[in-house]
């Protein structure tokens, strides 16, 4: 066994289907989740007072309009959430929540996307040229939809790689339900914030999963020492939300990026790293 399938528990792929397809269709029409938030009924309504009022969510108005409210009613229905926490992150795009899932899944992350606070301003360079987001223009309903389907889509495709992602449960409008990532109850620490004693390995698992994602046709888009963690001995990736695909315009600049990031971090562990060198091991360009 080789130390990084030892120390970090390196997954193996599960028949990954390839390169991704840009070109697949994305559903962005409303959802029984609008349909509930219209029509308002009594048991929709006590759901809506109930979550409004709890103090987690007291300063959050913003977050919840009535559709998303539906969406996570919706969500509560089907018994992907059983009871909400508190927040674990908030962020211009989006606000993360731990949440009590099914009995077998126990405590889940809510990852909820705004749709009226967005600018999309840092959503705008993964959308610009994606062919599945041509149609929808500025109406930021269809695209934080488009994005949040995306998101759970990413997930899968990784986790079928091989790439230690969090496992995505259900989406609902602009609603992820996801793996919630912790480490003794609390969310799992991100690189930046542990001691490293094995940079090496950790550098060698690190670039392992990165050639794993472009294997199945995604760039992360956005990987740093801020968005990989450490849970049970493993390290995890976050945020795949803005991956896109090979055929993206800009997905060499993207990973040309990662790899900079990447192969910087780890220098700053003591090891010898070269973002060109990384990112030929990433492609395949490396003999």
């Amino acid at each position: 066994m080789s130390d990084i399938e030892g120390e970090f528990g390196l997954l193996d792929p599960d028949g990954a289907e390839g390169v991704g397809d840009e070109w697949e269709e994305i559903d962005v029409s409303d959802t029984e989740a609008d349909r509930v938030a219209r029509k308002r009924d009594r048991k929709f309504d006590q759901f809506r007072k109930r979550l409004k009022d709890a103090d987690q969510f007291k300063v959050e108005a913003s977050v919840f309009d009535d559709a998303t409210l539906g969406a996570l009613y919706r969500l509560v229905q089907h018994g992907h959430i059983q009871a909400f926490g508190g927040p674990i992150s908030t962020g211009k795009e989006a606000n993360v929540y731990t949440a009590l899932g099914s009995e077998e899944r126990g405590e889940v992350a809510v990852k909820v996307y705004r749709i009226n606070a967005s600018d999309f301003k840092d959503m705008r360079e993964y959308l610009v040229g994606d062919p599945r987001f041509e149609e929808l223009g500025g109406d930021k309903k269809r695209v934080v939809l488009a994005w949040t389907r995306k998101e759970y889509a990413n997930l899968e495709r990784a986790r079928k790689a091989g790439v230690r992602v969090p496992e995505p449960i259900a989406v609902e409008r602009n609603v992820l339900v996801m793996e919630y990532i912790a480490t003794d109850g609390e969310r799992a620490k991100r690189l930046n914030e542990v001691h490293i004693e094995n940079p090496a390995t950790a550098y060698s698992v690190v670039r392992e999963y990165m050639r794993r994602l472009n294997d199945a046709g995604l760039v992360h888009g956005d990987l740093s020492e801020y968005n990989v963690v450490f849970q049970d001995g493993q390290l995890v990736f976050l945020d795949m939300g803005q991956a896109v695909t090979v055929h993206h315009p800009n997905a060499e600049e993207f990973l040309r990026r990662d790899c900079r990031n990447v192969a910087a971090f780890f220098a700053r562990q003591d090891l010898e790293t070269d973002a060109d060198d990384l990112y030929a091991f990433v492609t395949g360009e490396s003999a």
